[in-house]
């Protein structure tokens, strides 16, 4: 079970993005996601007309580790460490070791 996933709000705690929140859009390998408005590079980008795609310079938000970000918790207000636990039920969730809340809705 991953501590970050797809559609998680995310904070970023180190780095030039340090500080800024976002929406993590694609997870790209166990140690690497994609997240909204960071990490932003420009990007040479060659026409493809077959495909309809202009040329030239886009930006396009790049991968970045999981341990530049952590999970938002929003009764904290900030970035916050996550933790396991198995419920009376049988499932486990993601909880915030600050609070002991349930990072899963």
């Amino acid at each position: 079970m991953q501590k970050i996933r797809q559609g998680d709000d995310v904070m970023v705690i180190t780095g030039k993005d340090k500080g800024k929140r976002g929406t993590v859009l694609k997870v790209v390998d166990a140690d690497h996601v994609v997240v909204e408005n960071i990490n932003i590079a420009r990007k040479h980008q060659k026409a493809n007309p077959q495909a309809g795609e202009p040329g030239g310079i886009i930006d396009k938000a790049m991968p970045i580790h999981v341990s530049n970000v952590a999970l938002y918790n929003p009764q904290k207000g900030g970035a916050d460490r996550v933790g396991f636990k198995v419920l009376e039920d049988g499932r486990k969730v993601r909880v915030f070791k600050s609070n002991g809340e349930v990072a899963d809705v």
